[in-house]
């Protein structure tokens, strides 16, 4: 049995793991407003712009001379994977979650004979995919610089992606990330984004006989607004990763503190029942003592 010097040592050490996971959850509370205001008023402009490309491609049709970020290279030889966590952990699940995912997408791909390369966004990414997978992992870039997820973020990725695409470094490209549904809920989402999946533009509206015309024509506003677009879906899916960071960790940390304070009460129970133990163990030496005299 330990002793209570033990004991006190280690619930003394216990409190203040508490205090810590205390703190850390109502910090991730106070971020955790402001991070899913953030990725819930990105998803309307992200969900817009796509039907607009959706409805411009349509309208281009099949044509040879379409941007190859939207019709790709005509090959699915080489992926490239942009997997999106965090820089911190102490979210739960969160990071694992998201590399599982990617993890076994790579997996299915190096299966069926393609070759996979992984781009980290996100230093707990890398450490967790690197092993297994490292000599897949191409570069990571970190996003603790700023204090919120911006733009310029997003752009930095998404310029390397084009950079890459171009060089002729990859055929598809596919995007890993959890999306924030509630706090206690993230949802892991893959999304292609080169070539751009694109959702269903619908029925064409009754104009009354009217048609569109585009200025300039089609395929140079889809040059221009392609590479914008990469650039708004990594945005949100980072936004969507902040607001799912918090929600995970906020959890996390309130887990921790119930534990850390049952762990303290079963502490707390053995130091008493030690103490009582060695008191009534006193006792009785003193008693014997009295009564041999």
């Amino acid at each position: 049995m330990p002793s209570l010097k033990t004991l006190r040592v280690r619930i003394n050490s216990v409190k203040s793991t508490q205090k810590i996971t205390k703190a850390m959850k109502m910090v991730a509370a106070s971020k955790l407003r402001r991070a899913q205001e953030a990725a819930e008023a990105a998803r309307p402009f992200s969900e817009r712009m796509e039907r607009m490309l959706a409805a411009l491609a349509a309208a281009l049709g099949t044509n040879d001379g379409a941007p190859r970020l939207l019709i790709g290279t005509g090959r699915s030889d080489v992926h490239l994977l942009v997997v999106a966590t965090a820089d911190r952990g102490l979210c739960g699940a969160f990071n694992s979650s998201i590399c599982r995912a990617a993890r076994r997408h790579a997996a299915e791909l190096i299966a069926a004979g393609k070759t996979v390369k992984i781009l980290c966004v996100g230093r707990k990414g890398r450490d967790i995919l690197r092993r297994g997978l490292a000599g897949q992992i191409l570069d990571t870039l970190p996003i603790t610089h700023s204090k919120r997820v911006n733009y310029a973020d997003a752009a930095l990725v998404a310029e390397r992606i084009a950079e890459w695409f171009a060089a002729g470094e990859f055929d598809v490209c596919t995007l890993f990330y959890n999306r924030f549904r509630s706090v206690i809920a993230q949802v892991v989402t893959t999304r292609q984004i080169i070539p751009a999946a694109l959702p269903d533009a619908g029925p064409a509206p009754d104009l009354g006989g009217a048609i569109y015309e585009y200025e300039p024509e089609e395929d140079e506003i889809l040059e221009r607004l392609l590479p914008r677009n990469l650039a708004v879906q990594i945005y949100r899916a980072l936004l969507e990763n902040a607001a799912s960071e918090q929600g995970a960790r906020m959890t996390a940390m309130d887990n921790a503190t119930r534990n850390a304070g049952d762990m303290i009460n079963r502490l707390t129970l053995s130091y008493n029942r030690s103490r009582q133990a060695v008191i009534t163990k006193e006792l009785i030496e003193i008693i014997s003592g009295a009564q041999a005299v």
